[in-house]
């Protein structure tokens, strides 16, 4: 079965971007629920993901030779929503149904409800053994495809993922490529303040990972950093990707408030109500789609 061809260009990544973020927030503006900083920290990163660096197909997303893409970070998964409703797999019109009884787009990402997901995931850190477990898989039944996993930096403080990256290291594992959202929050403020995670690049690399880090809202930093991973032979990559949390609204960027917050659950002098505040942030996202399209 041949790849889902997209054929985008990096600008036009950064267009679908731009409207990954404006539909996460609309979809979150209507659950009155979820998190909001990380999401659109991560828009260029899954954009890039699926419409540029996965082997996948939307209209069989139980292909068995699809590359794998597995979220340990579980709570961010309305810019996974918005970017899989982009790219094909349902309709546009469901985003809204976040969050709701019966839905398939659950505030945490359930397979059950959604087949296209590869697991299910809440727990910090037990995304990170999901994904190694699969790629160990892969190796057994001599499979070619690649796995990835979105990880975050606060989860970096659970002992599981320090675990799992022992076991991939050992096992030279090739296939496995992590994607780490290293936006520097949690939800009760700095990783830093809460518990220092560095040198990040220094322990990945004594564990036996090969170690890229990139600016993760650069588009071709994201895409290069991913075709280079596939190319490195007898050690897991992990793609350290420094992201702005709340990238694009200027009064969400880099506020650790907005780690689990839906717009309008903070106030602003300028916007004081949801509607307003949701007018706002789309706003400013419009117009630097403009600045976008000038370049």
């Amino acid at each position: 079965m041949p790849k889902k061809k997209f054929n985008f260009l990096v600008s036009d990544l950064e267009k679908i971007a731009n409207t990954v973020r404006q539909d996460l927030l609309k979809m979150l503006a209507e659950a009155n629920s979820g998190h909001t900083a990380g999401p659109l920290g991560l828009a260029d990163i899954f954009t890039a993901l699926y419409f540029r660096v996965l082997n996948h197909n939307p209209k069989k997303p139980a292909w068995a030779k699809r590359d794998r893409l597995c979220m340990s970070c579980g709570h961010v998964v309305p810019v996974r929503y918005a970017a899989m409703a982009r790219s094909g797999y349902f309709p546009l019109s469901e985003l809204k149904t976040l969050r709701k009884l019966g839905s398939k787009l659950q505030g945490h990402p359930s397979f059950l409800d959604m087949p296209a997901l590869e697991h299910s995931s809440g727990p910090l850190g037990q995304g990170s053994s999901v994904a190694v477990g699969m790629a160990i898989a892969a190796k057994m039944n001599k499979q070619r495809h690649y796995v990835f996993c979105i990880v975050s930096d606060g989860e970096q403080q659970e002992g599981q993922t320090w675990e799992a990256a022992m076991l991939a290291g050992k096992h030279k594992l090739d296939n496995l490529i992590f994607i780490m959202d290293r936006n520097n929050i949690q939800i009760d403020g700095t990783t830093e303040e809460i518990m220092p995670l560095n040198p990040l690049k220094d322990k990945y690399e004594a564990f036996g990972w090969h170690v890229l880090e990139i600016d993760g809202n650069n588009m071709k930093e994201i895409i290069g950093a991913c075709e280079l991973a596939k190319n490195i032979h007898e050690k897991p990559v992990m793609i350290l990707a420094h992201t702005i949390p709340g990238k694009g609204v200027s009064f969400m960027e880099n506020d650790y408030r907005w780690h689990g917050a839906p717009p309008g659950k903070l106030k602003t002098e300028r916007s004081p109500s949801k509607e307003e505040q949701l007018q706002d942030a789309l706003e400013e996202l419009k117009n630097s789609r403009k600045q976008i399209f000038v370049q």
